[in-house]
């Protein structure tokens, strides 16, 4: 036996380690796993190369649990350590041997899957544990199995041991702070969370299986019987979807392997796009489209990043645009730079580049689809509207791509891009000052009777909903100009789209002053600006309105979108009164209270057509007409 001290900078390394290195305690297993890991692959890379010429036998990499002792042992049959080895690798902190190992077989097949990059993930068992054992046998020819002890302070032991078997057991006594690392419900979720898809078998305790009778026993139905058996729990897959070429998956290996991702999540994706790029970085992945829902919070993070197969984190803002968090997926390079504990992604030319890269492939993906079957993506368009015009609001260059295949679905249910709904409305939509004007409703049912009344005149109206409608409204009005978009029920038809010609109206000034003031007793003045016009007679005695302005601040606003200063705006209505229609024109010269009880039934009758007659109103509204029945 011999001892001897770490060889640290310091003797607060421990300290340092146990309680700033890793943000979360539970990473100590991915560490340890994926030096396993490591291992293993280091022994697949020689046999391949020729420089080990034993039997490899079969790889993995057990996980054993020990409740009793309060032990966790993380146990590969890799190429194992000599002393020698564990004196480099081990007591010098911070110097790499997957590193090394990789810079010296560069080139050589496998090398690039080694996962390791700092010589410190080792120690994060200590941020767990009283004592750690490493019991070790080298894949070299007559090596000697040693066992290394440390207790967490800079002292160690080394000591010869028999082992049978090539490989490294680290074993961990788990201290009296980290006790929830003795469930075994602990263990395997922590598993499941970073060791999924790690590219050598990952076992963790026994599961149960059903088989067929071995011996063919039938039950009553004479069916073959099946019976439970306890097989070993391999935790991961290996090779992944996103590990294999895209020429080799179908449709069902996408979706089968999205339901893997999210067990929980039961609608199919809309589609997905495979990330293969080895030049200028290595890059895979599979990014999966969603159908959005309204709310768009709860569609972020759901993009997993891995580094060879490696969870690292689900927090991917500085890998990719914002817009592109409403993805699902996973995204694997071990060109993305990491700092030492693989936690934090650090900023680096490689991010942008790899982050561009995305953009990129996502917008050559939505034009591809739209110029290969526009029928089968305007069916999809309804889905994905939401995600395409986030991504317009956020990314300029996106933005330039999308114009493309951005649509504009009608009342009628047709499709248009933005130029060939352009096309469309310039001539009959274009006002006196030469703005060609775009109505929209945001709901056809509640806004019917504006809707129906712009048809009638032979205009065309979208139908435009959705979360990010009053942001990406006015983004379309600047990047298309003399193009402004205005909802159905901002104005009347005349204001919205203004022609030369004008229709006199009926009623002089002064009778429409005296009536503006008995529509205004008549109604909460602060909530409702009274305003005359002279529309065509067919046109409604009353037509309430709400600008577009005021309308797409407020939206903003509860968006948290519209900033403090759109906080000051309250709740306004336009009551315009059609000065040409027979009910208006009809109240001059009636007596007062006539004139009172008219107007007051005109005023409920315009608000309950908006739904904006309630309460009380709405109760004195539909007493006052029962007893006029009766």
């Amino acid at each position: 036996m011999r001892t001897g001290q770490i060889n640290v900078q310091t003797e607060n390394i421990f300290p340092i380690i146990k309680k700033f290195l890793y943000s979360d305690h539970e990473i100590f297993l991915r560490e340890l796993v994926s030096n396993a890991v490591d291992a293993s692959q280091k022994m697949k890379v020689l046999a391949a190369n020729g420089e080990f010429k034993g039997t490899m036998g079969e790889l993995k990499v057990d996980v054993i649990l020990d409740p009793v002792a309060k032990t966790i042992t993380i146990r590969d049959n890799g190429i194992g350590m000599t002393a020698d080895e564990i004196d480099k690798y081990i007591n010098q902190i911070a110097f790499s041997g997957a590193e090394e190992f990789v810079q010296k077989y560069s080139g050589k097949e496998g090398a690039e899957q080694i996962i390791g990059h700092f010589g410190l993930g080792f120690y994060s068992a200590f941020m767990v544990s009283e004592k750690v054992q490493i019991i070790t046998l080298s894949k070299t020819k007559g090596a000697q199995a040693v066992q290394w002890e440390s207790n967490g302070s800079p002292e160690y032991t080394i000591t010869d041991v028999k082992k049978k078997s090539r490989g490294t057991d680290i074993v961990l006594y788990i201290n009296e702070e980290s006790i929830e690392f003795i469930e075994k419900a602990r263990i395997e979720g922590v598993l499941n969370k970073y060791c999924k898809f790690l590219p050598i078998p990952v076992f963790f305790g026994m599961k149960t299986e059903y088989i067929d009778s071995p011996e063919g026993e039938k039950d009553d139905k004479g069916a073959i019987k099946r019976v439970a058996i306890e097989v070993p729990n391999q935790l991961n897959n290996t090779q992944p979807a996103w590990t294999k070429a895209p020429v080799d998956l179908t449709e069902d290996d996408y979706n089968t392997f999205y339901r893997e991702l999210y067990p929980s999540t039961f609608e199919k994706p809309l589609f997905n796009i495979h990330l293969n790029v080895d030049y200028p970085f290595n890059l895979t992945g599979i990014l999966y489209f969603p159908k959005i829902k309204e709310n768009v919070e709860v569609q972020r993070n759901k993009i997993n990043l891995y580094s060879n197969q490696v969870f690292i984190t689900d927090s991917v803002a500085e890998i990719v645009p914002e817009f592109l968090t409403l993805l699902h997926g996973v995204i694997d390079s071990p060109d993305i730079p990491l700092n030492v504990s693989r936690s934090y992604l650090q900023s680096d030319s490689n991010v942008k580049k790899i982050s561009s890269h995305i953009t990129k492939k996502v917008a050559d993906k939505l034009a591809e689809m739209f110029k290969k079957d526009r029928k089968d993506f305007e069916q999809k368009w309804d889905d994905l509207q939401v995600f395409v015009q986030y991504g317009m609001l956020s990314e300029d260059k996106f933005a330039e791509k999308a114009n493309g295949f951005t649509l504009l679905k009608n009342t009628d249910g047709t499709y248009f891009t933005i130029e060939e709904y352009k096309e469309k409305i310039t001539t009959l939509q274009t006002d006196k000052d030469g703005k060609t004007i775009v109505l929209y409703t945001n709901n056809p049912e509640d806004q019917f009777s504006y809707v129906k009344n712009a048809k009638d005149r032979g205009y065309d109206v979208l139908s435009l909903d959705g979360p990010l409608i009053s942001h990406w409204l006015p983004k379309l009005e600047q990047s298309n100009e003399n193009l402004s978009f205005v909802r159905v029920d901002a104005d009347t038809l005349d204001k919205l789209i203004r022609k030369t010609d004008e229709i006199p109206s009926k009623l002089s000034k002064e009778e429409e002053e005296k009536l503006k003031g008995l529509f205004e007793n008549s109604i909460n003045k602060e909530k409702y600006n009274i305003q005359f016009e002279s529309m065509s007679e067919e046109n409604a005695p009353i037509v309430i309105t709400q600008p577009e302005f005021i309308r797409r601040m407020m939206e903003q606003q509860k968006l948290g979108g519209g900033g403090g200063f759109y906080g000051a705006f309250p709740e306004m209505f336009t009551m315009t009164i059609n000065s040409n229609h027979a009910a208006i024109t009809g109240l001059v010269g009636k007596p007062d209270k006539k004139q009172q009880a008219t107007i007051k039934q005109l005023t409920d009758l315009a608000l309950l057509a908006q739904g904006l007659l309630k309460g009380e109103a709405l109760s004195s509204f539909i007493d006052r007409n029962l007893k006029g029945i009766a």
